[in-house]
């Protein structure tokens, strides 16, 4: 299996990137964060600061199986503003295999408002669905279509994740992920709000 990269951008949505990062290592998929900036050094949208495995300068793309987005603001901003990635999308977008993912307003900023959603079925934070340019906007929490799995915020941030290592597992690693966090679709709360 070829190595999957998750992208950190200053203002990226935490919960969101490092949700994804540990679900996909504890089901055994390789996956690298990589800086866009000039520092391994990251801070997140919440004062979070976390060290990327790898800068973007200094990486070697060599067929990703996943090319991995968070969302956050001005994660998502930065993310779409970094011109590189935008040829990384294309060469993913025509490879035979590989996949995208994205999350909260990465779908729109990252890629809808580039146009790479054309024709697809996608999901979004609520408010930036008229950056889905040419894209039919779903009103539901994880949208696979295509080469693209797409999230609509924070609280959908486990349910991605395992959405990505069920695409690229199956549905019983992905089971076998969730069960190990006590993370049961069916299970009910174990306290009520107020």
């Amino acid at each position: 299996m070829k190595t999957s990269f998750l992208f950190l951008a200053e203002g990226f949505e935490e919960i969101e990137a490092l949700t994804a990062v540990d679900v996909l290592r504890r089901a055994g998929i390789p996956v690298k964060t990589v800086s866009i900036t000039s520092s391994l050094q990251v801070k997140g949208a919440h004062g979070i600061t976390v060290a990327a495995d790898l800068l973007y300068d200094n990486t070697l793309f060599d067929a990703p199986e996943w090319l991995i987005f968070p969302g956050g603001l001005p994660g998502a901003e930065n993310l779409s503003d970094f011109a590189p990635l935008h040829g990384l999308i294309e060469s993913q977008m025509k490879s035979k295999s590989g996949r995208i993912a994205a999350i909260c307003a990465a779908p729109a900023l990252v890629l809808g408002q580039h146009g790479f959603l054309k024709g697809m079925r996608a999901t979004c934070y609520p408010g930036f669905e008229e950056k889905l340019k040419g894209a039919a906007p779903q009103a539901a929490p994880v949208v696979s279509d295509g080469k693209f799995l797409t999230a609509n915020g924070p609280a959908t941030a486990m349910e991605w994740a395992l959405a990505i290592v069920g695409e690229t597992l199956g549905k019983q690693p992905a089971d076998e992920v969730a069960a190990g966090m006590l993370c049961y679709p069916s299970a009910p709360r174990p306290f009520e709000f107020g």
